[in-house]
């Protein structure tokens, strides 16, 4: 595939990753404040938090559906086709979360509410990694793929960040009170209006060569299923230690820091968006790296860090009251799984050819995604309640062992990878 001219190749990722970031920071919204909120849409007396992260992992399962319809809808009508209707989704789901009446006036029908609205949200996500994941590996060249992707985890996190970042401006400028009454709704509102101007961004993006010059051949699930097994099975092996660990290291934390550790709201949310801001800053810097020494080092390095350190981490961070110990702890986490978060995307768009590429990304990873990622904190807070909470750390250190199996014995995507094939 010839590469794009420099200046257009860095135009057309940015286009595209500006949106990745709107896409997130609607979906990270909701963990952000989902403490905020469990009040507003669930029974009084019933476990409201733990129902709140349930439906957050009910979100999660949704998005194999939409790595499935919008996958194909994407190899068929074009990356950019993808990323325009995945930021549409997202946007309804949004909107429906900032306008729906809580439980006290509406009764259950807030609760079907706020599960719908994760569902679209789903949706939408489940197409988005697979269309930005597959739209950022084809436009970056080939002597910088792994650092022009890494932009998808750049944004991802930046979603997050940024989630986080405006539940600290509303924790500092409003009163408690007010901000538990209906301040949390803000969020919300503010990114169905930045998912529209995604949406009108989105439309202007060039389309890729490779798309534009793929072979016509047959796509969907059974032709990923029977042409490419193989490839889809460790998209979700290398996929399942990896998305347990970026939850339990990231998402999961807000909760652990409060519940655990005892650290107020605002303390936990600042600890956790300085690590974050690192674990950002880091990305590129990885993704470049695997450009230059290939990408298996790097996922193995993250699989053998993780097996050694994941539940040490826990423990320390457990028994920590100390704010800046904390921020070191949740880095040291977040520094391990920048092998798996910085070039997962492009190892998983280098196993497939043109006509399948946006489903054989999309698909696989979403469905390892919903089964261990989506459930991480649920499972957590299931393991605490059980007065065991360690297991958890158990738990994430062996789906990680699991994924290093993988990341040993596949070969490097750098060296042989479907993308030169275009």
């Amino acid at each position: 595939m010839e590469s794009p001219p420099p200046r257009n190749r860095v135009r057309s990722i940015l286009g595209g990753s500006a949106g990745n970031l709107v896409e997130w920071y609607d979906w990270y919204a909701y963990a952000a404040l989902a403490s905020y909120l469990a009040p507003h849409y669930f029974a009084p007396g019933s476990a409201q938090d733990l129902s709140a992260w349930i439906v957050f992992a009910i979100g999660f399962f949704m998005r194999p559906i939409g790595g499935w319809l919008m996958g194909v809808y994407g190899d068929r009508k074009g990356r950019k086709a993808g990323l325009t209707l995945s930021v549409t989704l997202m946007c309804l789901g949004s909107m429906v979360i900032a306008v729906t009446p809580s439980f006290s006036e509406i009764g259950w029908a807030a609760t079907v509410s706020l599960i719908a609205a994760r569902l679209l949200q789903g949706l939408s996500l489940g197409g988005e990694y697979g269309a930005s994941a597959t739209y950022l590996s084809e436009m970056a060249g080939k002597k910088h793929r792994g650092f022009f992707s890494s932009f998808q985890y750049v944004t991802l996190i930046s979603g997050q960040l940024v989630a986080l970042l405006v539940v600290m401006l509303l924790q500092a400028a409003m009163p408690e009170s007010a901000l538990k009454q209906w301040g949390w709704r803000i969020p919300f509102a503010v990114g169905g209006v930045l998912a529209v101007v995604v949406y009108w961004l989105r439309r202007r993006l060039p389309e890729t060569e490779s798309f534009a010059k793929r072979e016509e051949r047959k796509t969907g699930f059974f032709a990923l299923l029977t042409e490419h097994p193989k490839e889809a099975a460790l998209v979700m092996l290398l996929t399942a230690g990896g998305t347990l660990a970026f939850y339990a290291y990231t998402i999961y934390p807000i909760a652990f820091l409060k519940k655990t550790a005892g650290f107020s709201d605002a303390a936990a949310t600042q600890i956790n968006a300085a690590a974050l801001f690192v674990f950002m800053a880091i990305q590129p810097l990885a993704g470049a790296l695997s450009d230059r020494i290939g990408r298996k080092p790097l996922m193995a390095g993250f699989g053998v860090l993780g097996v050694l350190f994941t539940y040490p981490i826990f423990v320390t961070l457990e028994q920590t009251r100390d704010g800046l110990t904390a921020f070191l702890l949740m880095t040291a986490a977040l520094v391990i799984v920048t092998g798996y978060t910085s070039i997962n995307a492009v190892v998983k768009a280098e196993l497939f050819p043109a006509h399948i590429r946006t489903l054989g990304v999309a698909l696989p990873y979403a469905i390892a995604n919903a089964a261990f990622g989506g459930t991480a904190s649920a499972v957590a807070l299931k393991f605490k309640d059980s007065g065991w909470e360690r297991g958890f750390y158990w738990y994430v250190t062996a789906m990680i062992a699991i994924s290093l199996v993988t990341y040993l014995w596949m070969r490097d995507t750098a060296k042989h990878s479907k993308i030169l094939e275009d």
